[in-house]
């Protein structure tokens, strides 16, 4: 699958003045409301020098709304973080205080591993 969306695949040439590429918009994820949302909040320190992260996975939705979660965790945690393919990760382990507040917000979270 193409990844450029100004030549789409299987389209060499039309002769058609009037003829206008359309592409499937039907890639656009939707952001589903907090109370349908399953969010798993777990400890990880694999591949991070032994570092504890706090990862949250398993939202669904817009980048945008990913990224506006993780701004409001941090600031929640008072430290940083970031997110990375879909996950969410604030630094340290504060597994206890994120998943207080995601329930609190009506989100379904569950706390996942030890």
């Amino acid at each position: 699958m193409s990844k450029n969306k100004k030549i789409p695949v299987g389209v060499v040439y039309s002769t058609n003045p009037d003829f206008d590429f359309s592409f499937d918009e039907s890639d656009a994820v939707e952001t589903l409301p907090p109370n349908q949302q399953k969010l798993k909040v777990q400890l990880d320190k694999k591949a991070r020098a032994g570092k504890q992260v706090t990862l949250i996975t398993g939202f669904i939705g817009t980048e945008e709304d990913l990224e506006t979660l993780a701004k409001k965790l941090k600031n929640l945690c008072g430290c940083g973080g970031s997110v990375k393919d879909g996950e969410i990760i604030i630094q340290g382990d504060v597994r206890e205080k994120v998943l207080t507040w995601l329930q609190a917000q009506n989100y379904k979270a569950v706390k996942v591993g030890g």
